[in-house]
């Protein structure tokens, strides 16, 4: 009769422990999904953001004259649409120093010429694409081969790109970003070392537009995706002679230079109407030996219009020399279909020349995105650097200035950026990019397991604080050694990369 009320009694406290586990777990997981996701990894601008009157004003002058609209609706000409070829050519000359801004006091490194390049830079010079994505793909087609060319991407890195280099089924090896942008001496090892290989014989039979470069150098220079660190000039020269010696072209992402804003009282944000720095295409076009007429160049300016009027417009441009520009133009789907974006270049030719979009960017996008990056990095020092966080480079060749869309924190060494990404996910609702998702694919000799990137473009001001103060929960758990309260599904395992990236 004892033994038998004693295991009654067990039971009931086995059950009553049960049923209070079972509600505090589903207390938790309700009060998770109660929150509000914010999103962290999402690059995209977000929609109060968008220049859409100004882009309903040009389309309507656009369509409604038939000297525009006509051409609009037809095949348009290889290199694009001439009016925006022109129109982004008289802004990239506005925009675009030729030489760093530096005291009287330093002078420039020897070989800079520092009176080329001032005139207006030639239409010849641009080709209207559909978008930096779309642009690289065509790139590859015409300028590299699978056997012949090497692939050199500066990680951490962009990466979706990875896959349009792997589609045109083209090795990728990663190179650090060093102290400057770029880590120089391993990158001319690595050319030297392929430089030493036997020569192989490329695949893709020879044209009289293109070339074939043995070296592709991708990055991000300025306001990386995704470190947000800008290469310094002298990097950016010494890449561009590197860049000469062995036969290399290379490719940049300047899609970020226009979003620009200084971060401390004594950057002058009058100063900030141009580029803080010249972008490799015009290094290599103003660097002694100045390339001749008949030179393909060894660097290009990929463009975009994504970041400033709006991804959904799907229109860019490219920017080298002219004989480079032409055998772009030649690209067998440009050749076939006609350039791309024909339509919106006609509209993108008007917001430009009503001088719209450089007041949208001057009036509304750098002081939208300084607000937003002054609240996130205010959060960052009060919630994670205490917990041992660093925050990455936010200055520009040694100056107050930052831009872009993107903050790149380091976790302590002990606190795995996969495991606390995977867990924001789950205990708080919070999406964040964690370091693993950059690194070059398939080599394994550059990682960024305790790096996160943040971005504070997309999600609304008010939510960005919030969610800093949700990921400091988590890293806060995670370096104490704190279990999991919940269980769910978190970023993936391998699916991150590929799947989720900033459109799931």
């Amino acid at each position: 009769m004892f033994a038998s009320r004693s295991r009654i009694s067990s039971l009931l406290q086995v059950k009553s422990f049960s049923f209070s586990f079972s509600s505090s777990f589903h207390s938790r997981t309700l009060a998770m999904s109660s929150k509000k996701q914010i999103n962290l990894l999402r690059g995209w601008p977000n929609p109060s953001l968008l220049p859409t009157p100004l882009i309903s004003a040009a389309s309507t002058t656009a369509l409604s004259n038939p000297d525009i609209s006509i051409p609009g609706l037809l095949y348009g000409p290889d290199p694009g649409y001439q009016p925006l070829r022109e129109e982004i050519s008289r802004w990239m000359t506005r925009f675009y120093v030729t030489t760093p801004r530096r005291p009287p006091t330093i002078p420039y490194p020897g070989g800079w010429n520092t009176s080329a390049g001032e005139e207006e830079r030639n239409a010849d010079r641009i080709c209207i694409t559909g978008g930096a994505s779309q642009n690289l793909a065509c790139v590859l087609q015409v300028f590299s081969d699978p056997v012949k060319t090497r692939v050199w991407m500066v990680a951490p890195c962009y990466f979706l790109a990875c896959r349009i280099f792997g589609d045109s089924g083209l090795e990728i090896r990663a190179i650090g970003e060093g102290s400057e942008g770029v880590d120089l001496g391993a990158l001319e090892r690595g050319l030297r070392e392929s430089e030493e290989e036997r020569e192989k014989k490329a695949l893709k039979q020879p044209r009289p537009w293109s070339k074939i470069y043995r070296n592709i150098i991708y990055c991000v220079p300025t306001f990386s995706n995704p470190s947000g660190r800008t290469m310094s000039f002298f990097c950016r020269q010494k890449l561009v002679q590197l860049a000469r010696k062995y036969d290399a072209l290379i490719i940049t992402d300047d899609v970020y230079d226009f979003l620009q804003w200084p971060t401390s009282s004594a950057s002058s944000a009058t100063s900030l109407s141009k580029a803080i720095l010249p972008r490799l295409v015009d290094v290599d076009r103003t660097l002694e030996p100045v390339p001749g007429p008949d030179s393909f160049g060894n660097a290009m300016s990929n463009g975009s219009f994504s970041k400033i009027a709006g991804p959904g417009v799907r229109t860019g441009w490219a920017e080298a020399p002219p004989k480079f520009i032409y055998g772009l133009s030649q690209c067998g789907s440009s050749r076939s279909g006609g350039a791309p974006s024909q339509l919106v270049a006609t509209m993108m030719a008007e917001l430009l020349r009503s001088g719209g979009l450089e007041r949208h960017i001057k009036e509304v996008l750098n002081p939208a995105y300084e607000k937003r990056y002054v609240i996130m990095t205010r959060a960052i020092r009060e919630h994670l650097v205490p917990l041992g966080m660093k925050q990455g480079e936010v200055t520009a060749d040694g100056k107050d200035i930052f831009g872009g869309y993107f903050l790149w924190l380091e976790l302590p060494r002990d606190v795995s950026a996969k495991v606390v990404a995977d867990r924001a996910k789950v205990e708080e609702n919070l999406i964040v990019a964690p370091g693993y998702i950059f690194e070059v694919e398939n080599d394994p000799r550059i990682k960024f397991q305790n790096s996160i990137r943040l971005c504070f473009s997309w999600e609304e001001e008010a939510d960005l604080e919030e969610g800093i103060e949700r990921l400091a929960r988590v890293v806060r758990n995670v370096r104490d050694g704190v279990p999991p309260e919940m269980k769910g599904e978190g970023l993936g395992e391998t699916g991150t990369k590929g799947e989720i990236g900033e459109f799931q």
